[in-house]
């Protein structure tokens, strides 16, 4: 169940329909997400902060606060970069940051609403500088692919825990998710 985190990438580009126009337009803007990248960071970690669980686990260790905000201005800016034209290192870098939020406790549960706070602020942020609305559309979209590493990342390591722990093989485990799913009323 060891995920690839290139081949990852590109599965989610292509359900994503993360284009080549849309890596265009986000390298064409690189300038400006740098520009803008700290008041995000802002954005983000605010919305964090104001949840007593997450502001426990942001200022657990001295320092921790900065370093996530330093982490997040270059995070914020590989998206507009690429890094190697959302390649190997992109997606290994991706695959890195979610297995830290598993590492500190930083659950989809507080990355997925932070996250569409940032993407409200950074579409706000477009339209005060006269930025083009398909601008938005691109950092939405390269937005869902980072978020589904964070989310992959709780699965992985989920799944590996149970399986080394259990001896169970990935296909009894998928069974037994499948049938517990089955048994919850929806």
């Amino acid at each position: 169940m060891a995920l690839e985190p290139q081949a990852f990438l590109k599965t989610l580009e292509n359900r994503i329909e993360f284009s080549a126009e849309n890596k265009a337009l986000l390298q064409a803007n690189a300038d400006w997400g740098k520009e803008i990248a700290l008041e995000m960071a802002e954005h983000f970690y605010t919305y964090l902060g104001r949840d007593t669980e997450m502001n426990g686990i942001l200022t657990a260790t001295e320092g921790r606060a900065h370093r996530l905000r330093e982490t997040f201005v270059e995070w914020f800016h590989e998206m507009f970069t690429g890094m190697d034209d959302w390649g190997k290192v992109y997606a290994d870098r991706r695959w890195r940051i979610g297995l830290v939020h598993v590492q500190i406790g930083i659950g989809p549960q507080h990355v997925v609403p932070a996250m569409a706070a940032v993407v409200q602020a950074a579409g706000n942020r477009l339209k005060a500088d006269g930025k083009d609305e398909a601008l938005r559309e691109a950092l939405s979209r390269v937005c869902m692919i980072d978020l589904a590493f964070i989310e992959q990342a709780y699965v992985e390591v989920s799944s590996a825990a149970v399986l080394r722990e259990t001896g169970w093989t990935a296909g009894l485990f998928r069974r037994l998710i499948a049938t517990g799913a089955s048994t919850l009323s929806i």
